[in-house]
């Protein structure tokens, strides 16, 4: 049967080994807790959000044939999503992310995305196969932890140029594979302070500063957030900023990806630019303070 999906996600599916401690934690901490291991990656995660705000995602990504690809494209498929556009790698192994997390936050974590690195343009037969319309005219949210070259070659083919691109660095150490995209002025770009500033080549005390950074070097729509402190929405119209409501923080691995999940939901289905920003942020306190189930 023939899907026509709401929102491709592009970028990392992958497991997530996270290990959540109950206690606050820094480097060289060694502390009881638990370690789980979930679907992840940032599309993943932003398609798995998209799914639980009633939105119908596909993903393109590379995915091994091995047995943990196997069994993350299962998972995939209990949660709704379509994976038939999926490049599946006889070669390469799925890729892992693994993370360990305190009471106080992120402590460390490491992305092996090497495998969606090296399957490169790969991922795109879909585009160029019939598989999907092109140009593509829907809604893609996109991820940085594609490699410079494709996220470059993204920003400005004519398969993606009538599409509405949401785009996101994977980490802060790759906020700046996001700089096609402010120089050839496409897109919606979804950073946090830090990211913003790496990208700006600035330190920034406040979203409000960084969206209007973003905007000033490009940026066609950029959302800018800054944890439990004030987001911000930069677009030509202007900017609003609003305050997270206050949680108390369990988990913080995914949560950007449902932030941004969230906004790009509220938006498709028509809500005004502040009450989109509300939305998100109130799905976002909700995931980090455990109420949501993932």
């Amino acid at each position: 049967m023939t899907h026509t999906p709401d929102i491709l996600c592009i970028g990392s599916v992958l497991w997530d080994i996270i290990g959540r401690g109950d206690t606050v934690m820094r480097q060289g901490s060694d502390m009881p807790g638990r370690i789980s291991r979930l679907p992840g990656g940032v599309a993943l995660n932003i398609a798995m959000a998209l799914a639980r705000f009633g939105l119908s995602p596909a993903l393109i990504s590379a995915v091994g044939r091995d047995p943990e690809g196997d069994e993350l494209i299962a998972a995939c498929k209990l949660r709704g999503l379509h994976t038939d556009h999926v490049y599946r790698s006889d070669d390469l192994p799925t890729d892992r992310y693994m993370a360990v997390e305190g009471t106080n936050g992120l402590i460390a974590a490491i992305a092996d995305a090497h495998s969606l690195e090296a399957a490169g343009d790969k991922i795109l037969r879909p585009f160029e196969d019939g598989s999907l319309p092109t140009p593509y005219r829907g809604a893609v949210a996109l991820d940085g932890n594609l490699t410079l070259d494709l996220l470059s070659q993204m920003a400005r083919s004519p398969l993606l140029e009538h599409a509405d691109l949401r785009v996101a660095p994977a980490s802060p150490g790759k906020a700046q594979r996001l700089t096609p995209f402010l120089q050839a002025e496409r897109g919606t770009l979804y950073v946090n302070l830090e990211e913003a500033g790496l990208l700006c080549q600035a330190t920034f005390d406040n979203s409000r500063d960084a969206a209007t950074s973003l905007l000033s070097r490009g940026a066609v729509h950029a959302v800018v957030t800054d944890g439990g402190n004030p987001a911000t929405v930069g677009a030509p119209s202007g900017l609003i900023t609003q305050n997270p409501p206050p949680v108390s923080v369990t988990r913080v691995t995914g949560a950007g990806d449902t932030f941004m999940a969230a906004h790009i939901a509220a938006e498709i289905k028509g809500a005004a630019p502040d009450a989109a920003l509300t939305q998100a942020l109130s799905a976002a306190a909700q995931y980090v303070s455990g109420e949501t189930k993932i």
